[in-house]
């Protein structure tokens, strides 16, 4: 699980401030993020910023689930392989607003994977990326994540076009990224995944890695 672990109380705002960095040309300088958002950002279509600059599905639905990840995370894997099903079949539904938050502090490689993410839901394919990305995580802060990986991932999960390619290789949500980042921020999110409903977070002891538990914490809020 990805957490900071501060004696000043910071929480994931120090850690954006002093750690987060995203790539401002492919290959190429770094800047750190802050913890402020940029309105005047280019954004994925499907993002609400009303919800934080979240993905939304469905958003008229409830209950509302919010869930904050870093695709780096291996303890994010872990719980996306336990309930991808459940939560994918949410998110493709009508009823249940479904929120995903990618969030970067594990460093520049999240960052990179943050922004393709974007792109995968500009072209209605976020959710077979974000499968297809947990299922082939590569180590975290190995160097594996890259424009061309993220190209090769993107194409087995039927994202081919120039519009992808481009978005992956020119970043063009990296602004969003520092967005979703500074929204993290503002709620305190300070562990990966952290999971909401409702505005009231799941018990990590209970009801993240158990599948039964989780669809009844659902359940019981009117899914």
């Amino acid at each position: 699980m990805a957490q900071q672990n501060s004696k000043d109380g910071g929480g994931l705002r120090g850690l954006v401030i002093g750690m987060v960095v995203f790539v401002v040309a492919v290959g190429a300088a770094f800047t750190v993020i802050s913890n402020k958002s940029n309105s005047q950002a280019k954004t994925p279509s499907v993002v609400s910023k009303a919800d934080g600059y979240g993905i939304v599905f469905n958003p008229t639905g409830s209950p509302t689930i919010e869930i904050w990840e870093d695709f780096q995370c291996p303890v994010c894997a872990q719980f996306e392989s336990i309930n991808h099903s459940y939560i994918e079949s949410l998110a493709r539904g009508k009823d249940v607003k479904v929120v995903y938050y990618p969030l970067s502090f594990l460093g520049p490689e999240s960052v990179l994977a943050a922004n393709a993410a974007g792109c995968a839901a500009e072209e209605g394919k976020f959710l077979e990326f974000h499968r297809s990305l947990y299922m082939n995580q590569p180590a975290e802060n190995s160097g594996a994540i890259n424009a061309t990986w993220l190209q090769l991932l993107g194409a087995g999960a039927g994202l081919t076009s120039n519009k992808y390619i481009n978005c992956v290789t020119k970043g063009s949500y990296y602004g969003w990224v520092k967005n979703v980042a500074a929204n993290g921020a503002k709620n305190n999110i300070n562990s990966t995944p952290t999971v909401k409903v409702n505005g009231k977070e799941l018990d990590r002891a209970t009801q993240y890695m158990d599948s039964a538990a989780f669809k009844k914490a659902i359940t019981d809020a009117g899914a």
